[in-house]
């Protein structure tokens, strides 16, 4: 090995511990995938339990107080189901990948992620909840969609830059959403569903096909 060779292997070596050390890199193209898949399942599920709702209203023709906040629960009940299982499936893989690469999965740097995605998504919960309890649920969509892709772009700067443009990109489906509101469930789909199964394969094959971090 030549000199010049030596140090382009130096310079190497000090860009990956460097990148190492400033961004939580242990975070899988998989989390992203099983995130996306929960979201489309959850979708399928709340369409079905829509569906029944409104053929339930067009057979009766006469709306039931009843009948829609046993809707509302199903609803919300699948979401933070959905939200769970994404959650846990994200940690596995991620916690599975930093195994592999031997690296830390809790440090000063995934603190930060963690922080700078909670204080978004802790203000858009509370601002959903709001929306729910003043019975203005065709807002509920676009919000997430909006404060989710916000967090994503406040962490992105403590993570792979590639998250940056998911957020922006969720940010934008929400605003987008705000015009259709009667189609909520549909964007929340492409966002949360089918958004995510793309930026994941696309992070996976880039980072962790060929071990590019390794």
């Amino acid at each position: 090995m030549t000199d010049d060779q030596q140090h382009l292997q130096t310079l190497t070596d000090i860009k990956r511990i460097m990148e190492r050390s400033s961004r939580f890199i242990s975070l899988s193209g998989l989390s992203g995938v099983s995130a996306g898949l929960c979201a489309l399942v959850g979708a399928w599920l709340a369409r079905v339990w829509l569906v029944a709702y409104y053929e339930r209203w067009d057979s009766t023709g006469v709306y039931n107080d009843a009948d829609f906040a046993d809707l509302k629960f199903k609803l919300i009940t699948t979401a933070l189901v959905v939200m769970v299982a994404a959650i846990s499936g994200g940690l596995f893989f991620t916690w599975r990948r930093a195994r592999k690469n031997n690296l830390p999965i809790w440090d000063v740097t995934s603190r930060k992620v963690l922080i700078n995605v909670c204080i978004p998504l802790a203000a858009g919960g509370a601002f959903a909840a709001g929306l729910l309890y003043n019975h203005i649920e065709t807002l509920v969509a676009p919000t997430c969609l909006v404060f989710y892709g916000l967090a994503l772009v406040n962490a992105s700067k403590y993570t792979l830059p590639e998250l940056r443009y998911l957020g922006i990109l969720e940010t934008l489906l929400g605003i987008v959403n705000l015009f259709l509101l009667r189609k909520g469930l549909y964007f929340w789909a492409a966002g949360f569903g089918v958004l995510h199964i793309v930026y994941g394969i696309a992070m996976w094959w880039k980072y962790e096909r060929r071990g590019s971090f390794q």
